[in-house]
Formats: C-alpha cells, sequence, structure tokens
C-alpha cells in the first residue's frame, strides 16, 4: 500500500520525528541562474548558511514537489508573481528542524521541529528564514516529517476550496483530479462533510479514488456523460484542480454558479472562481496536521526521492500522473 499512516510511518522508514541526523558544514541546493527547463536546474554546494540576528537555520529533512515549482523556473512572469528571480533556489514545501539561531531570537530553539513554506529555499540541505516567519510552523506531535514535508501548497489550497464550497450533506460534488495532490486531501475533506463526492481521473487512478471515499469517474471527453449517468439529478458543487474541463462540464450539469472552483486555468469559465493557497486561512495548516495527528486525514506519498536525483522526480511529476505526493529527502531514511 501506498498510504502513509497518518501517525505512523511507511515501510522502510526509521520510526522517527525528524528523519535526519547529519550535521554537516556543506550545504547542497537545488539553484537556477536563468529560465528554462530543467537544464537550467542544478544541484550547487556551498557553505552552510549561518543565521543573522533575528534569523533561524533550518536542517530540511523532506522537500515536497509541486508542479508550480518547475513552473516558475520556466516562467518569469509567474516567478515575478511569486516574487522569485534567479539566481535562486527552488521548491517551497520542506520539513525539518532548528539547528541554529540568531541573535535575538525567543520564538524558536535548537532542536524544534518545522515545517512550512520556503519559496525557492526548501531544496536544500538548510536554509535561513525569519524568526518571524508566518510560513515556517512548529511540527505537531505525531506527524512525521515525510507528511509535514509535502503538505503546505496542496494542504493550504484544498482548505481554501473547501472552504469556498461550503460542502454538506445535500450536496453532489464533482472533484476533477482527485487522485492527485490537491485532490486527495480535498477528496477526504468533502466526504467528511456528509457530501456526495463523483471524483474524475484516469481508469488506473479509480481505486485510489475509491479509497478516499470517493465515487470515481472517468476523466476525458465523456465527462459530462459519465457524470449524469452517475447522478441523474444533477451536481450543486465542483473543483476542478487542473485546467477547466471538470469546471465547464460541472456548469453544464447545473452547478451553482459560484461553487464552481478551479484552481489551475488562466481563463476560468463565466461561472467559476479561482482559488489558490493564499485564499487559506492561517490556521489552515494547523487544522489539517491536527486531523492527520488524530488519524482522520491522510496524506498519500507516492515516492520520495533522495535530493542527487532530483531531475527524475521533477521529470516523474511533469507526466501529470502521480497519485498524491513527491518528495526530495536529504539524507537515507533511518540516518
Amino acid at each position: 500500500m501506498w498510504w502513509i499512516p497518518a501517525a505512523g510511518t511507511p515501510s522502510g522508514w526509521s520510526g522517527v520525528d525528524t528523519i535526519v541526523d547529519m550535521p554537516h558544514a556543506i550545504n547542497r541546493a537545488l539553484r537556477f541562474a536563468e529560465f528554462g527547463g530543467l537544464e537550467q536546474l542544478s544541484l550547487v554546494t556551498s557553505e552552510r548558511p549561518e543565521p543573522g540576528p533575528g534569523q533561524i537555520r533550518v536542517r530540511v529533512a523532506v522537500a515536497g514537489l509541486n508542479p508550480v515549482d518547475w513552473q516558475i523556473l520556466a516562467s518569469p512572469a509567474l516567478a515575478a508573481h511569486f516574487g522569485v528571480q534567479p539566481p535562486t533556489g527552488y521548491g517551497n514545501d520542506f520539513a525539518g528542524v532548528v539547528d541554529a539561531v540568531g541573535a535575538e531570537v525567543t520564538r524558536w530553539r535548537v532542536g524544534d521541529r518545522v515545517f512550512g513554506g520556503a519559496r525557492a529555499r526548501a531544496a536544500a540541505d538548510y536554509f535561513l528564514a525569519a524568526a518571524d516567519d508566518p510560513r515556517v510552523l512548529a511540527t505537531p506531535s505525531g506527524v512525521t516529517d515525510l507528511v509535514a514535508g509535502v503538505i503546505d501548497i496542496v494542504g493550504r489550497t484544498a482548505s481554501a476550496v473547501a472552504d469556498r464550497l461550503r460542502l454538506g450533506p445535500d450536496d453532489t460534488v464533482l472533484i476533477g483530479s482527485a487522485a492527485g495532490g490537491v485532490g486527495t486531501v480535498l477528496t477526504q475533506l468533502a466526504v467528511a462533510t456528509g457530501a456526495r463526492v463523483l471524483g474524475s481521473g484516469s481508469p488506473d487512478s479509480a481505486e485510489v479514488i475509491r479509497s478516499l471515499g470517493a465515487e470515481p469517474v472517468r476523466y476525458g471527453a465523456e465527462l459530462v456523460s459519465e457524470v449524469r449517468r452517475a447522478a441523474p439529478s444533477g451536481i450543486t458543487a465542483a473543483a476542478d484542480l487542473y485546467g477547466v474541463t471538470a469546471a465547464t462540464a460541472a456548469l453544464e450539469l447545473g452547478a451553482t454558479p459560484g461553487r464552481v472552483v478551479t484552481i489551475e486555468a488562466d481563463d476560468p469559465p463565466v461561472g467559476a472562481v479561482a482559488i489558490n493557497g493564499r485564499d487559506a486561512r492561517p490556521e489552515a495548516l494547523p487544522e489539517l496536521l491536527g486531523l492527520v495527528a488524530s488519524g482522520r486525514l491522510r496524506i498519500p506519498v507516492e515516492q520520495t526521492f533522495p535530493l542527487a536525483d532530483y531531475r527524475v522526480a521533477i521529470e516523474r511529476q511533469q507526466q501529470r500522473h502521480t497519485r498524491g505526493k513527491l518528495a526530495l529527502v536529504m539524507a537515507e531514511p533511518g540516518r
């Protein structure tokens, strides 16, 4: 099974909360100096950064991968939107431990476990962050670094979509790309409301969608007829997590305008609302990891890769057929 238990560890994992114990003075980091494809991305080695006043140094255990990471690499406009300018680093999601603090830091102590988002810095052995950075959060007890290290973007996005849809037992909702990173989290949140959930995906993803508590429907040109066959009375809401096919179908099938959401569409259809992780409530991630720790939410990680295999990992994600998340790990599990 590929599920990561909410408060447990995957097969072969060390079973400890923090999965790396390799203090050294060398820092490996993914960086790029020019926009383009993966040929522009390199694993570079430098001295470990030292925190200044008001800063902490994070020793990274896990860096989750997201499509927006390589989209930023390819797009100057998107990079500017996120405040990224080369030469710069790569990634966003992380989990690890505070291993050094600068002067005047009172919020954190060496040894504190942390997770969150570090745009264009996370895919490295170490990075620096402001001690008061709101996107650096304490990792709850009972949550592994592997789970905490992949949740930032997908968790905030899924939470924001769920808040917008406000589902309940009287709803029938269509979730497009339900087996992907955001989809696996959102589908579970939707099922927990008592709504009937239809999850679109390829035939290969049907088992995964069922395991989330949803009913699989085939994604593609026949999506409208597939959904109409599964829900003759129509649907009330939808979330399209890749493109606009599911959103367009949902509106045709009678979903209420304003209760159809897209997260990755340049031009959403009339009646659909564009949502992203920036729309999430500040407490969204702590709430989700609380659900993880209590066993009420599972975060699927399809595969992990050592940092040196970053190209294989990113190419796998670019195929757009992952079931859940992919992640880079900074040391062999159990070290």
